[in-house]
């Protein structure tokens, strides 16, 4: 028969059933809820405040949001059953434990874009990661003042294609040079070929074989062979024609000064101030084949600027209104310039009259004549000489002046054969000898004004060097200086020997 205190032992009793559920809900309640406090621990491991969390989180936002997006991995949060012991009954809601947190209270895991999550490679990261958000910097501010307008308007004026005669506009200095240059380089070549060719007319109807001057001297052009040419080009509007071997003279000289043609802007100057082509004809007249002689003609405001500008006719000679004794004179167009009234009438005689300088004749030939001067008395290295001034008619009516080229070999012979009464010769050889006088005088002062200003140069050099001398040496010059003023005050002794 068994022990009745061993069968009390393994027979359990109502009230010790009940203490040992006691026991378990109470041992599974504090299991639950020391895990569940080491799962939101977790969270926070190594951070001091939630500070530092925030700017953890900031960090790791731009990284983040750079991985590509997948859906979120499955929740984590520990689930707690309602009814841990189906045979025991839910813990009194008034007991302590109630305090514990809820699944609610519960810190949510981060969703992120891993394919894999693993809480404690991740520890420490903030409970949620919420995307970046945009920020006023990475948004396109919209000034008030309408500047993003002002920037559409100029790209949409950029992108528009641009018209060709904007284009045109834009470059209209460019274009203008251009035009002005390739104006002025067409300029030049037909300018250059228009002097050239009135030149070589001039030439061939008065320098060829058959002509004037080929009739009148011996030798024409720059070379002596017959293949010389007539013509010597000394620029692009200047051209000089030579002869000699005649007789009354050592030669002559014609100088054709033309229009600066090639020049565009000497063109342009010329229309709205007109001016002549010209030529002149230097004759260097023998010493012993001219006469006292001071005789000039030309029109009206010519002779008068001609009689003040011109040294020899100013000194020489005088305007002559009329002509000699109520002979037939020049016409009225025309005003003399001479020495002497017998100068001037055996001068212009009837043939020059009838010729070119009468009243019918000057007309019609008289349109290209300018001035003739013929002196003994010439201001250059030759002072006998004889200069006739014509203009030039186009190429196509040069035998409009050939009266006027007829004069130059006529005068030659005329004033090579002229001599002076000797009334006339009296007064001109006394004009002469006191201009003569009157040029030495004017030679004289001239010199002494040069030796006057030489001495004043050299007197201001020596103050200038007495100004830098020091006193020793300024009392040794006064002291030579006195000396020599004693020794030249001292009478002169004359010494004689005795016999």
């Amino acid at each position: 028969m068994a022990n009745p205190r061993s069968s009390f032992l393994l027979s359990p009793r109502g009230d010790t059933l009940l203490y040992l559920i006691a026991l378990l809900s109470i041992f599974s309640l504090l299991l639950q809820h020391i895990s569940t406090a080491a799962t939101a621990d977790s969270h926070f491991e190594g951070f001091d405040a939630e500070d530092e969390i925030e700017d953890d989180s900031l960090l790791l936002q731009s990284s983040l949001s750079d991985l590509p997006r997948r859906s979120p991995p499955p929740s984590t949060t520990l689930t707690t059953s309602s009814d841990p012991e189906s045979h025991h009954g839910p813990p009194n809601p008034t007991s302590p434990d109630s305090s514990m947190p809820s699944d609610s209270d519960l810190p949510r895991k981060p969703s992120t874009s891993f394919d894999y999550w693993d809480e404690d490679e991740f520890e420490g990261f903030p409970a949620e990661v919420t995307p970046p958000e945009v920020t006023k910097d990475t948004e396109p501010t919209t000034p008030a003042d309408g500047s993003v307008t002002a920037e559409s308007d100029e790209t949409a004026k950029v992108s528009e294609p641009v018209s060709f005669t904007k284009r045109i506009r834009s470059y209209t200095i460019e274009i203008t040079c251009v035009s002005f240059l390739i104006m002025f380089t067409i300029n030049f070549f037909t300018g250059r070929k228009e002097n050239e060719t009135l030149a070589l007319a001039w030439a061939a109807r008065f320098a060829s074989r058959d002509t004037i001057f080929d009739k009148n001297f011996s030798l024409l052009g720059v070379g002596e062979g017959d293949d010389s040419p007539l013509l010597l080009k000394e620029g692009q509007n200047v051209f000089k024609f030579y002869a000699s071997g005649r007789r009354f003279c050592q030669g002559l000289l014609a100088t054709m000064e033309l229009k600066s043609r090639h020049d565009l802007i000497a063109r342009l100057y010329n229309m709205i101030v007109p001016c002549q082509d010209e030529i002149t004809f230097e004759v260097y007249m023998n010493e012993d084949s001219m006469d006292h002689v001071v005789f000039a003609l030309a029109k009206r405001k010519a002779a008068k600027a001609m009689q003040k500008e011109v040294v020899d006719l100013q000194r020489f000679a005088n305007l002559m209104p009329s002509g000699p004794n109520g002979r037939k004179w020049v016409a009225d167009e025309l005003t003399a310039i001479t020495e002497s009234k017998e100068v001037a009438g055996d001068l212009i005689t009837e043939t020059v009259l009838d010729q070119v300088f009468g009243e019918k004749a000057f007309e019609k030939f008289g349109k290209w004549f300018i001035s003739m001067h013929f002196s003994d008395q010439h201001q250059s290295t030759h002072r006998k000489m004889l200069v006739l001034k014509f203009a030039i008619p186009d190429a196509n009516h040069m035998a409009e002046m050939t009266r006027l080229v007829a004069l130059v070999p006529y005068y030659i012979d005329l004033i090579g054969r002229y001599k002076l009464s000797s009334q006339a010769r009296s007064k001109t050889e006394a004009a002469r000898s006191k201009v003569a006088q009157e040029v030495y005088k004017e030679l004289q002062n001239a010199r002494q004004e040069a030796l006057q200003r030489k001495k004043a140069e050299r007197r201001k050099m020596m103050e200038e060097a007495e100004s830098k001398l020091n006193a020793e040496a300024l009392r040794k010059r006064e002291a030579k200086e006195r000396a020599r003023q004693l020794k030249k005050a001292m009478p002169k002794i004359k010494m004689s020997r005795g016999a």
